[in-house]
């Protein structure tokens, strides 16, 4: 199988919140939903709740929200980052971020 010319860039986020109440995370995951979704080449989108149930040893459990965008190409995620929504999106929730994790990977 050939790889495809132009990998997927996977862009995985983790939000801790200082203000985890539910109120608070539905803000965030609607606030996600504006700025975030939609963006040119972004082909996935997906924000939510760690999923509590799941609390295997293998489970990270520091985190309220994950945020997964795939993008067609590392040009997309570059175009993403300086949006202006998507700069938007970090001036108006970082105040309430006790720790963010991000991961990138090509699929």
């Amino acid at each position: 199988m050939t790889p495809p010319a132009t990998p997927k860039l996977i862009h995985a986020v983790y939000f801790t919140l200082t203000d985890s109440s539910n109120e608070a995370l539905e803000s965030f995951i609607e606030s996600a939903h504006e700025h975030l979704e939609g963006h040119e080449g972004c082909v996935s989108f997906g924000v939510g709740l760690r999923a509590e149930q799941h609390q295997r040893e293998v489970n990270d459990m520091e985190f309220h929200v994950a945020l997964t965008l795939v993008f067609d190409s590392q040009a997309a995620h570059d175009q993403y980052q300086m949006a202006p929504r998507h700069l938007k999106f970090i001036d108006t929730q970082w105040p309430n971020w006790s720790k963010v994790r991000v991961f990138d990977s090509f699929a």
